[in-house]
């Protein structure tokens, strides 16, 4: 199978079983959103979404965010992972945004990274969220199902090589939904410990479905050879 004929079999299956997929980060505009996302790294989307309304609540914009500090903001966000650093990251963040974006969150990657907190993962989720530009943000979901379905080769070590190497075979206007059904996919399909391959429609193209029912022959196989010695 070539890599093209791959990546066919695998839009078409995601077109079908996900035809809109979207970010499980609630929001209402994109400074919600780059706070959201902000806060989502090492931290679970559903803790996120618990602790994001009363934060929005009292600072519902840049203005209001630059305007407080790290001590305050960390009581609203005590719960998510690394609160201290997202704090000053957050309050950095709604800084610049007002100093040098007239409080309006960037639409391109290479603005983004210039603010604090923002790592060119959540630089591509922005723009692909909020502007449906072909940029893939890829987190371990995404690193380790791409792999997996063998789009990107086994061998790739880094996010930012399997960006690339995905960027070359995905259609650009397919890419920012590529970014979600990976993300989905690896989440509540293809997990880390126990992917549920079985209930997986994908499973014809997988070489890691390929590669485990050939350990699980080869184990059967062992077993009986055991039990009849």
């Amino acid at each position: 199978m070539t890599k093209k004929e791959r990546y066919g079999i695998v839009l078409a299956y995601f077109e079908q079983a996900m035809p809109a997929p979207e970010t499980e980060l609630h929001y209402n505009n994109p400074f919600e959103l780059l706070v959201a996302v902000i806060l989502s790294a090492q931290c679970t989307d559903k803790r996120v979404n618990l602790t994001t309304p009363a934060l929005f609540a009292r600072y519902p914009d840049a203005k209001s965010l630059a305007a407080t500090d790290s001590d305050e903001v960390f009581g609203y966000i005590r719960s998510i992972s690394y609160p201290n650093n997202k704090a000053k990251h957050l309050v950095g963040m709604a800084t610049m945004l007002q100093h040098d974006f007239r409080g309006e969150v960037p639409n391109t990657v290479e603005d983004l990274i210039k603010l604090p907190g923002v790592g060119r993962k959540t630089a591509n989720v922005i723009v692909s969220v909020i502007h449906s530009q072909p940029a893939m943000a890829v987190d371990t979901h995404v690193f380790r199902v791409s792999k997996r379905l063998g789009l990107v080769k086994a061998n790739l070590t880094t996010p930012l090589q399997v960006e690339l190497e995905l960027m070359k075979h995905l259609p650009k206007d397919k890419v920012h939904l590529a970014h979600h059904w990976l993300i989905l996919h690896g989440r509540y399909t293809c997990m880390a410990r126990k992917p549920q391959c079985g209930s997986c429609g994908l499973g014809n193209v997988c070489p890691y479905w390929a590669k485990a029912q050939k350990a699980e022959v080869k184990k059967s196989a062992n077993s009986r050879v055991n039990t009849i010695g």
